[in-house]
């Protein structure tokens, strides 16, 4: 259980931590980025596929490991106060309500990364429409990532209620 808490919880130590804090928002940021191209030139590159693919790797092992540690009874950090202190693991007074902020931020991820998938296939929009607008998609998927990371550390407008 050990393995799979710290799995979870990967976080990157860098100056860009604010923009990038886990692979996961790293990947999703490089996704909106190369989104740019094929909204331009309404084609995708076998390439980009690749790393869509790669997302969806690096999005559903969180989305498994944290939902294996839900069914064990965790609770995402900022919700619970560390045993003994009133405080969480990172300083702030809890907040009950980000447990659940957390669960519906990784699912619009999910979902996100769905649409994506719907937009660059073509099938149910035409590639004309849908490709314009898969920036603005992988965007949204960015910050449905990087939330997921600031629920779990940050408490919300209500903390210690």
């Amino acid at each position: 259980m050990a393995f799979i808490t710290w799995l979870h919880n990967w976080q990157l130590s860098t100056p860009f931590g604010l923009l990038i804090p886990t692979p996961l928002a790293v990947v999703t940021l490089v996704l909106f980025a190369w989104s740019i191209g094929p909204a331009i030139k309404l084609k995708v590159g076998r390439p980009m596929v690749w790393w869509l693919r790669l997302t969806w790797a690096l999005t559903l092992l969180p989305a498994v490991t944290g939902t294996i540690l839900a069914l064990g009874g965790g609770k995402v950090a900022s919700a619970v106060a560390v045993a003994g202190q009133a405080t969480t693991r990172y300083g702030f007074p809890p907040d009950p309500k980000r447990n659940l902020e957390h669960w519906m931020y990784a699912g619009l991820a999910i979902v996100s990364l769905y649409i994506i998938e719907v937009l660059i296939a073509g099938k149910l929009v035409s590639p004309r429409i849908g490709l314009r607008v898969l920036p603005l998609v992988t965007f949204f998927l960015w910050g449905c990532c990087f939330m997921v990371y600031r629920v779990a550390v940050l408490p919300g407008a209500s903390a210690g209620t």
